[in-house]
């Protein structure tokens, strides 16, 4: 699969820019603040319809401007698909596949699979649990679009429930039979949920140690573990426990919204007791098994996005990474840096098929060769 092209207007920093990109590798080259991880960005929302970092979209358009366009042409086989994403302030956002909007916005996640690789990776084992429910929530959802319909659904009614007990709590009066019709619709969705996570970590985890071996020199064993409170109990018994306090507390407590996926190292946790580079090889690993995973189900290779990581990664991550590009591994990239000196030195023994972009200030400019 390929982009064959990127069109960006008043997105983020950018009033208007179009970018023809090369197969192979693509390189975003300016200062910090210039816009380079804007593109990324772009590429990714192109594909997921959604910021890989920000939650609102209303984020996403331009100061000033009331709306965005990002478009872009995908490739795979010989077959070519045009994707627009229009947001504009106080209407819902239109995704259209050849011109032809999607009934639903969640129809087109899967079609073009995208993988970043960021800085920000790490928060992944620093925050909170609900920064590894949306990774795996995301990676599942590329894989098989049956489980983000049941996301949906069960993200639904949980809100619907949650308004619920809000009312409840505002009126002082508690209406326990609509209560009980939104727990049975809740209860079967979050407990396929619980299943359906557990199940895809057995077979995501040894990917993900394969590569985490691979970018390791040291013996630790690591190892991924799914905790979820419906391992222990039916989602029933835990709803009718848990009542009073949802009641007081104007939420719903239990249930696959609040699961964890837990990161190990020789059965410690990474968080609190894993080196920064121990961290960085693990995070790595995630997005690597990530890749993979994605490729096998779908048969193609998905973009692979780098942000900063010449600037972020010790020369034997780096090193390890590049192989990976030397041995095809990866189709098609795109990465940002700050030094096009650093990039050329890295890259060019590794690909014949490069683009090289200086941005600048919300601008794309093509670098010659002879730059």
């Amino acid at each position: 699969m390929l982009l064959e092209n990127l069109h960006v207007l008043h997105f983020k920093n950018y009033e208007e820019a179009t970018l023809p990109f090369s197969p192979h590798i693509n390189c975003f080259i300016g200062d910090n603040g210039s816009g380079k991880t804007n593109l990324l960005d772009a590429i990714h929302y192109l594909s997921l319809t959604k910021s890989a970092f920000t939650s609102s979209d209303l984020q996403n358009i331009k100061e000033g401007e009331d709306y965005f366009i990002v478009r872009g042409r995908f490739k795979t086989d010989e077959k070519v698909s045009a994707v627009q994403c229009y947001l504009k302030t106080g209407q819902k956002k239109i995704i259209t596949l050849n011109k032809a909007p999607y009934d639903r916005v969640s129809e087109h996640v899967g079609k073009f699979p995208v993988v970043l690789i960021s800085p920000y990776d790490t928060d992944l084992i620093r925050e909170g649990s609900e920064e590894r429910r949306k990774f795996f929530d995301s990676l599942m959802a590329q894989l098989d679009h049956s489980y983000l319909d049941l996301l949906i659904q069960y993200t639904y009614v949980l809100k619907q429930r949650n308004s619920l007990l809000k009312q409840f709590y505002e009126k002082n009066y508690v209406d326990k039979e609509y209560l009980q019709i939104l727990d049975e619709q809740l209860m079967p969705l979050g407990t396929e949920l619980s299943i359906r996570r557990a199940a895809f970590l057995e077979t995501f985890e040894p990917v993900f140690q394969r590569h985490y071996r691979h970018l390791s020199d040291s013996h630790e064993v690591v190892t991924l573990a799914y905790q979820s409170q419906l391992t222990r109990q039916n989602y029933a018994y835990l709803l009718d426990q848990s009542q009073r306090k949802d009641l007081l507390l104007q939420r719903t407590t239990v249930g696959p919204h609040k699961d964890d996926f837990v990161f190990l190292m020789d059965g410690k946790s990474v968080k609190n007791f894993g080196s920064q580079g121990q961290q960085k090889s693990y995070v790595i690993a995630l997005k690597l098994a990530q890749f993979e995973v994605l490729s096998a189900t779908n048969g193609q290779k998905p973009l692979l996005l780098l942000d900063d990581i010449f600037d972020r990664l010790d020369q034997k991550r780096i090193e390890q990474l590049m192989q990976l590009v030397a041995n095809n591994t990866f189709g098609q990239i795109f990465l940002t840096d700050t030094h096009l000196e650093r990039t050329d030195k890295i890259l060019k023994p590794l690909s014949n098929n490069i683009r090289r972009f200086r941005i600048s200030e919300g601008t794309a400019e093509t670098i010659e060769e002879d730059e």
